[in-house]
């Protein structure tokens, strides 16, 4: 890192101190939720999470007082994949996107959390003007049409101000949420280049196997690491694209042309997605040395049942296997900043406990350079169609002083902004009140 940018990085978390300190002291109380905020109905993201049923088990108790004042990170994802979090609709003023995003933003505030993940890229799209990709018709209900504003620069200005830092969050590899390409604009790289299209389980997909697919996501996702002072680059768990039975993901003519010196068609997959991930690296450390890169996996590697370094876990997706994502790899080879494991169940639930795999990802991380942060599913807090665990305001509140017990957790983020204010049984105020009532700075 350059002196210059870390001297810009220093003043900035000075300043950011300053500002989340004087800003949660003149907060609304932590448990109140912003007028207007509604619940949310369907995950977002939730395929693969919590297979199975069964009840949590364990009732180890929540509620430390104790503080660890500086070096966690408080965060929480903000998803515009079909308008989950923000905006609330399509189609709504600049002006109105501009005040939900700021409502957002002093709720986290008000959580006395530190560092918000905004969906900048939910569909092979953008929020901002991007010369690669459309703009996202999450913002007025038809891609490509200009919103009138800057969300991702008024995003990162907004949070800065606040004292909170603003990670830009990206999927790779998704190109829309269904698989008729004619809905894409007409202009649309994937409309161009028909022959980097998969149709699968009901969506359109990029074929990661292609080399100048990979070359073309990271171009499309550094143009905005380029222009804007994110303090962080983003992934999820969409990789190769998760199983649907009976449905192939036809790469064919891909493996046959580039997977000749591989074993089989599954080690070709993992070694896009590796390659996917190191390139990526490498040129965000180049023009941006300051930003964190990191991903946040399904929670479940391997289970121990296939692979002895696996978790003790019956985990319906296994993401070396099934999204060809060797996310153990990633954290050993110290080629990302942090991994935030989607830790989605409850402690005590039977085929994946949190009090397993939270110690299992610390042991992963021990010894490495990669932070482990852990993701929490608060929206599945007060969700009647979750197990019983699920209805106790205290589990989220378990979780954290469960993990307290291991140094290399570094922080938590919470699926997902909309639950974050709404916070239908009071999760979330329970674990402000339980162990973020002082202010903290993320980790670095």
């Amino acid at each position: 890192m350059s002196g210059k940018t870390r001297h810009a990085r220093m003043s900035r978390r000075a300043f950011a101190v300053t500002a989340l300190s004087t800003l949660i002291a003149g907060a609304a109380t932590a448990g109140a939720a912003p007028a207007g905020a509604e619940p949310s109905g369907a995950d977002g993201r939730d395929e693969g999470y919590g297979k199975g049923g069964g009840n949590g088990g364990s009732e180890a108790n929540g509620g430390s007082k104790g503080m660890r004042a500086t070096g966690e990170l408080r965060g929480m994802w903000l998803a515009t994949v079909s308008n989950r979090d923000w905006p609330s609709k399509t189609g709504l003023t600049a002006a109105q996107q501009r005040a939900e995003l700021i409502t957002h933003l002093d709720t986290a505030v008000s959580r006395h959390l530190n560092a918000v993940f905004l969906q900048v890229r939910p569909t092979a799209d953008a929020l901002w003007s991007s010369p690669y990709e459309p703009w996202s018709q999450v913002l007025t209900g038809t891609q490509g049409k200009d919103p009138g504003w800057d969300p991702l620069g008024t995003a990162v200005q907004e949070a800065h101000a606040r004292g909170l830092e603003l990670h830009a969050w990206f999927n790779p590899y998704r190109i829309a949420n269904n698989t008729d390409p004619g809905k894409l604009i007409a202009s649309h790289p994937a409309r161009r280049n028909p022959d980097w299209v998969v149709p699968y389980g009901g969506k359109l997909y990029y074929n990661p196997g292609l080399p100048e697919v990979r070359a073309f996501v990271q171009d499309a996702m550094l143009d905005a690491v380029r222009k804007y002072d994110i303090d962080g680059v983003h992934w999820d768990d969409y990789f190769y694209p998760y199983p649907v039975a009976g449905q192939t993901f036809d790469d064919d003519a891909a493996y046959e042309e580039y997977g000749g010196d591989f074993p089989g068609r599954a080690s070709w997959r993992r070694d896009n997605i590796d390659k996917l991930v190191q390139e990526m690296a490498a040129r965000i450390k180049a023009v941006r040395p300051g930003a964190d890169f990191g991903i946040s996996p399904f929670g479940v590697w391997r289970n121990a049942s296939t692979d002895p370094l696996g978790s003790d876990t019956r985990g319906g997706v296994e993401t070396y296997d099934d999204l060809y994502a060797d996310t153990r790899k990633w954290v050993r080879q110290n080629w990302i900043d942090y991994i935030c494991p989607q830790i989605y169940w409850n402690i005590g639930f039977a085929a994946a406990d949190y009090a397993k795999l939270l110690p299992w990802w610390a042991g992963v991380a021990k010894g490495t350079g990669t932070k482990l942060y852990v993701g929490e599913a608060l929206y599945k807090a007060g969700d009647p169609a979750q197990p019983a665990a699920w209805q106790d305001p205290a589990e989220l509140s378990r979780h954290l002083t469960f993990a307290q017990g291991y140094p290399e957790a570094k922080g938590h983020v919470f699926f997902a902004a909309k639950e974050v204010g709404a916070d239908r049984i009071g999760a979330m105020a329970r674990v402000v009140a339980d162990h973020y009532q002082q202010p903290a700075m993320p980790p670095r």
